[in-house]
């Protein structure tokens, strides 16, 4: 089943859920959903959660697609991204493997993430 995003409007933010796997075979249309969400939502969205917690599978298409989110954010920098992805999890490893962690602000718990708003 192809990925379409539901984005969610919460009282400080908007909370866009990922698919279970991000990889080289549904990259484009995942990014493709993305960045049209949020160039719909452009002038009223503050802060973005990408909410990968249900996401299991993640290669670095996964990690590009979430640099291309926050390049795609800026400018102006009035949107802030924040991500949450469960601590024990590939998708985690990976973020912190490859740095992400250390530029964006990644929370073990989407509640959290959503809360730090």
């Amino acid at each position: 089943m192809p990925f379409a995003p539901t984005p969610r409007d919460l009282p400080n933010c908007t909370l866009l859920a990922l698919p279970p796997e991000i990889d080289i075979s549904n990259a484009a249309t995942v990014r493709a959903h993305t960045l049209g969400v949020l160039d719909l939502r452009r002038d009223r969205l503050s802060l973005l959660v990408l909410d990968l917690t249900g996401t299991r599978f993640m290669d670095s298409q996964g990690v590009r697609l979430i640099n291309e989110v926050r390049a795609h954010l800026h400018p102006p920098p009035r949107t802030h991204l924040r991500v949450a992805a469960e601590p024990d999890g590939l998708v985690s490893r990976l973020l912190e493997l490859t740095g992400l962690r250390r530029d964006i602000p990644v929370y073990d718990d989407l509640a959290e993430a959503i809360e730090a708003a």
